[in-house]
């Protein structure tokens, strides 16, 4: 079934509803104490913790969703529902993460949201709506159409980078342990310099869709998660929705060696076999592929 201009309005208003509602159940546990379980899924904690305010943001955002499955035809994957893998039989399919972030939420640290994405059989999102209930901030995209953040269009211009910035590094807790990790910060620094920046400021906090956001607004800036053999570096539903935002924005998005991100795997929901890499600047952006070159040269 196609989509047309409006029918992708009507679904983004959808998913914007959807998203606010499950926001403020997130707003309303945020102070509560709240039973952390574990489930199978990757080898870092961060995707592996699992609360009651998951499964109650996700029921709220399948209220909203699941009657314009039935009238538009469309599949859905959510992050907390077994993949029944409808997505791969339908032209479109809803892909949402309730509570992006998990780990950030039950420590009560910004960086925490709620994901939701349509995208199209071939892989490439067409909305992408991106709400942050620590800051009340709505990211949203429709393919076509422009990126907006609280409703004013999202156009960063990218404009040349000064001597007085330093590039932002944003990256998962988990990469803190990551044996490359101060191999890679030591070449992000070069790379800074090259550049054109002061210097290098990390941040290590947000789950993934905030952490591509944040990009956005602390350019220049870039966030990325290398390749890895193990099941993991993050979910199908971790870059949907930022991967839309990013394409509208005019910003930087795609795997680690520069190609399109693939948003509708057959085999697998995970995205460790090709990574990803959000960055403001193309100069960044290179530079990071470059490195991962040098990295899979030396065998690192």
């Amino acid at each position: 079934m196609k989509l047309s201009s409006t029918n992708l309005f009507l679904l983004s208003h959808c998913a914007i509803s959807a998203a606010f509602q499950a926001g403020q159940i997130i707003s309303n546990y945020s102070a509560r104490s709240v039973t952390v379980k574990k489930k199978q899924s990757g080898d870092t904690l961060a995707s592996q913790v699992v609360t009651e305010v998951d499964h109650l943001s996700q029921d709220c955002i399948l209220q909203t969703l699941l009657p314009t499955c039935d009238m538009f035809d469309l599949a859905l994957l959510s992050e907390e529902i077994p993949d029944n893998r409808e997505r791969l039989k339908k032209d479109f399919y809803w892909c949402i993460d309730p509570l992006d972030g998990t780990l950030p939420f039950i420590q009560s640290t910004p960086g925490y949201s709620v994901s939701i994405a349509l995208v199209a059989h071939n892989g490439t999102s067409v909305i992408g709506v991106i709400y942050d209930p620590v800051e009340k901030t709505l990211y949203h995209a429709v393919k076509g159409c422009g990126a907006f953040r609280n409703g004013k269009s999202l156009t960063p211009g990218f404009a040349s980078i000064s001597s007085d910035q330093t590039l932002t590094w944003i990256a998962d807790q988990s990469f803190e342990q990551h044996p490359l990790f101060s191999t890679v910060m030591t070449e992000l620094e070069n790379i800074a310099k090259q550049i054109g920046c002061t210097g290098l400021t990390t941040v290590l906090q947000g789950g993934a869709a905030m952490n591509a956001c944040w990009v956005l607004e602390k350019q220049p800036a870039c966030y990325f998660k290398l390749p890895k053999p193990e099941p993991g570096g993050g979910s199908l539903w971790d870059f949907a929705a930022t991967a839309c935002i990013f394409q509208e924005a005019g910003a930087l998005v795609s795997d680690i060696n520069g190609n399109a991100l693939e948003l509708n795997r057959h085999d697998s929901t995970f995205m460790n076999h090709q990574g990803a890499l959000y960055s403001s600047h193309a100069m960044p952006s290179e530079r990071i592929i470059e490195l991962y070159d040098k990295l899979k040269i030396t065998g690192l």
